[in-house]
């Protein structure tokens, strides 16, 4: 009776047994490195292609040596070269020996029969266009030179070097600044350069990925009579350094500071236009600094040189560490801050850890949390609900605002500077506005607005900074832009928006720059204090504008009329000539009687001693006179103001030297001790 169970064919047996189901496998749990993390999502921090990233590494090198000079008081003095280095050359850097093309439809960039024979045919035409148009004594553009298909493989390489004279990095440290990600100085609550502080570490994971070559750093500090050297790269999965030499050499020059070099992928042909246009907004916001910008070619008409000069030796104070605003900060940050800190009780963990809170506001905020809280309660003891009503409390209570203190904005005297060593305009009027706060950051906001200048488009032309760092894309939606665009009326500053050459400038420095979006490319516009502060610091520009292009306005006007004046002098002197002749003849038919006066001028026109040449002298000078006595009137009037002013250059003295700065808008009065 079992012989059933035999009768079920092989083939059924097989698809019955297909139908079972599979046990799913066990999950693991995985675990990414911060540099594992970068490398996959690169474009958080600027690398978004080969011409982004060849730009932020720029970026971040120039802005790395900044800081370190800076640090020092020393005034900045950066180099930095891209080289462009061809395929056959980084072949051979790698010990890669170039090989033939065999089967050549095989890549990418082949070009089929068909694909040929249409492009000849529409670079025939073009040229047939052109002279059809040659021949009708049309202007003709010159066509351009016939591209090959360029594949995906044939990517463009080059050497980044930025050299500075600043601070330089200890022997011991130099693998963990720039082999692990996430590793830096920079992560106190201060006004900082930068993005993450990634810095040169993301070029190294993009030279990585792109080339894999390591990064080459050299440093010296003041105090060393060694050169450190170092050649590493990044073990991307476990974030540490892959360290290949480090080594001390001698120092002959006695140099101070930090020479960084990495190979990378990029694109200088799209993005050279950004990378001159963020060099040139660097010079404009640190005018103390000066800049070398080299881009060096296998051909010689693609090279590069500019030089940016250094207009002034003040320097902006260096930007000081501070405390937490009570206000701006979160549940997790007070579990941090209790865990950190040194002090005992309650009381002086209020008063040492925050800002703005004094022993006796301190004695008020732990009366209101209720009869759990005590002076003398030992703040490592408070539980999770006590932090908790700490932090409603912190959210619910009036604290005044954090001081401005620790910031370090540009300042009026640099701006102005800035703004006219590197775009020369014919008026600039600049502002700078007191702190401010917005959700317990402290934010100051300087502006400048220029009227003319070199190299400047017709419109507003926007230069937006962020603690003193240039932001150039995503300008569409930054709360500089559409302030300046949406919420100044221009013509009533006398300027016409779209015919007059306008740079706006807008720095905005703080301890926590309101970002949006994951480039942190742009400030939102949803921020009120920020977008009333920028408004403001614009119109008062304006406001000094306005009286200057009214003054303008006067002076033309004033022109204007001696020239009409005077163009009119010929035909009135020839009209008065003529009706004086009359009269002496009339005089000499004894018709009319005139008074002695006009007998004696009558008698010396009949004598030829009043000519038309004469009567033309002295309408002149009546002109002359009136116009004399309106600008003094007007001089009167407006009183003794800025002109007639006259620029003076001042020489540096030695650095040695003990001074005071006293800061002014317009000028620095140094006082020597």
């Amino acid at each position: 009776m079992d012989g059933g169970s035999s009768s079920e064919s092989p083939t059924e047996a097989k698809k019955a047994k297909s139908k079972t189901p599979r046990k799913p496998k066990e999950t693991l749990l995985k675990q990414k490195s911060p540099a594992e993390f970068f490398a996959e999502n690169k474009n958080i921090a600027g690398f978004d292609n080969p011409g982004k990233s060849l730009y932020t590494t720029v970026r971040e090198l120039v802005e790395n040596a900044l800081d370190s000079a800076e640090s020092i008081s020393e005034l900045p003095v950066v180099e930095i070269t891209i080289e462009e280095i061809r395929k056959s050359k980084f072949n051979s850097m790698i010990g890669l020996v170039d090989r033939e093309r065999v089967d050549a439809e095989l890549y990418d960039d082949y070009e089929t029969v068909k694909a040929r024979e249409k492009r000849l045919a529409k670079e025939a035409r073009a040229q047939e266009l052109q002279a059809k148009n040659a021949a009708h004594g049309k202007k003709v553009k010159e066509t351009p030179a016939s591209k090959g298909i360029k594949g995906r493989g044939e990517a463009s390489f080059y050497r980044v070097t930025c050299k500075d004279n600043g601070k330089g990095m200890p022997h011991d440290d130099i693998p963990n600044m720039f082999g692990r990600v996430l590793s830096g100085t920079k992560y106190g609550l201060k006004q900082t350069r930068g993005k993450f502080g990634l810095g040169a570490k993301m070029a190294l994971i993009w030279s990585k990925m792109s080339t894999g070559l390591p990064i080459e750093i050299s440093s010296s500090m003041r105090s060393q009579n060694y050169i450190s050297f170092c050649r590493l790269d990044i073990d991307i999965h476990k974030n540490i350094p892959h360290v290949h030499l480090h080594e001390k050499r001698e120092n002959k020059e006695h140099w101070h500071g930090a020479e960084i070099q990495v190979v990378i992928e990029g694109n200088w042909t799209t993005y050279r236009s950004k990378i001159l246009h963020y060099m040139r907004q660097m010079a404009v916001i640190t005018p103390y600094a000066q800049f070398l910008f080299k881009f060096v070619s296998d051909a010689p008409d693609k090279n590069v040189t500019v030089r940016f000069a250094r207009r002034t030796d003040v320097m902006p104070p260096i930007p000081m560490e501070t405390k937490h605003h009570p206000s701006s900060v979160d549940l997790l940050l007070i579990k941090r801050l209790i865990a950190e800190t040194s002090k005992q009780n309650l009381l002086q963990f209020l008063q040492h850890e925050f800002v703005n809170i004094s022993k006796s506001y301190a004695e008020r905020l732990i009366g209101e949390m209720g009869p759990d809280f005590g002076s003398k309660m030992a703040v490592k003891s408070l539980t999770s609900q006590q932090i908790v009503r700490i932090h409603q409390l912190f959210r619910q209570a009036k604290f005044d605002d954090p001081s401005g203190h620790c910031l370090s904005p540009a300042g009026e005297y640099n701006l102005r500077l800035g703004i006219i060593k590197e775009l020369h305009p014919d008026m600039v009027a600049t502002y700078s506005g007191s702190a401010q706060v917005f959700e317990g950051h402290p934010f100051i906001v300087e502006a400048g607005v220029s009227v003319g200048g070199k190299d400047v488009k017709q419109g507003l032309n926007i230069f937006r900074f962020a603690n003193r760092i240039p932001l150039l894309f995503e300008q569409g939606a930054d709360v500089v832009t559409r302030t300046a665009l949406k919420r100044i009326n221009w013509s009533s500053y006398k300027i016409n928006q779209i015919q007059d050459k306008i740079g706006v400038f807008v720095s905005i420095v703080s301890t926590k720059i309101p970002f949006k979006g994951t480039g942190k490319e742009y400030i939102g516009d949803d921020i009120t204090e920020i977008a009333s502060a920028v408004k403001y610091a614009i119109q008062q520009c304006c406001i000094q504008l306005k009286s200057k292009i009214v003054k303008k306005m006067q002076a033309r006007e004033q022109q204007e009329r001696k020239r009409n004046l005077s163009r009119y002098i010929p035909d009135a002197t020839a009209a008065v000539y003529n009706v004086l002749k009359e009269m002496t003849q009339l005089h000499a038919s004894k018709k009319n009687r005139y008074g002695d006066d006009d007998i004696e001028l009558l008698r010396k026109v009949s004598e030829n001693l009043i000519t038309k040449e004469t009567l033309s002298e002295k309408l002149a000078k009546h002109v002359e006179q009136v116009d004399y006595e309106m600008a003094l009137e007007y001089a009167t009037q407006s009183g003794v103001s800025e002109e007639p002013r006259e620029t003076v250059y001042i020489q540096s003295l030695e650095a040695e030297n003990k001074m005071i700065d006293l800061r002014a808008p317009f000028m620095v009065f140094r006082v020597f001790q």
